[in-house]
């Protein structure tokens, strides 16, 4: 799990505090995580707005791209071809591999 530093407006950090006081929320960090994951969840768009952008600028690969997405790799290939981004097909390095088998072990 990667480390993430934000500025947060105190009355926002307040509230985020205060929750995880009340046993709302573990901690911080799992207060941050569950708002973003339900951010997500209830904005698709959005979801796949992020995904083909790490796709375009080569940071995932389409199988990544798809699960982020949360849609299978066809569906992926089309949201792709829509945007105008161009496919990469393959992995190019091993790394690639293992993330592409990973992403293929989650949609099952």
């Amino acid at each position: 799990m990667s480390r993430t530093t934000a500025t947060i407006p105190d009355d926002l950090t307040d509230l985020m505090e205060g929750a995880v006081k009340a046993g709302i929320f573990e901690n911080k960090s799992d207060a941050i995580r569950h708002v973003l994951r339900e951010y997500f969840e209830e904005n698709q768009n959005a979801r796949i707005a992020a995904a083909v952008s790490l796709y375009e600028t080569e940071d995932i690969t389409l199988g990544t791209a798809a699960r982020l997405a949360a849609v299978n790799r066809f569906e992926m290939r089309d949201i792709l071809r829509e945007e105008g981004v161009e496919l990469r097909l393959g992995p190019e390095d091993v790394a690639a591999v293992r993330d592409e088998i990973e992403a293929a072990r989650d949609l099952e």
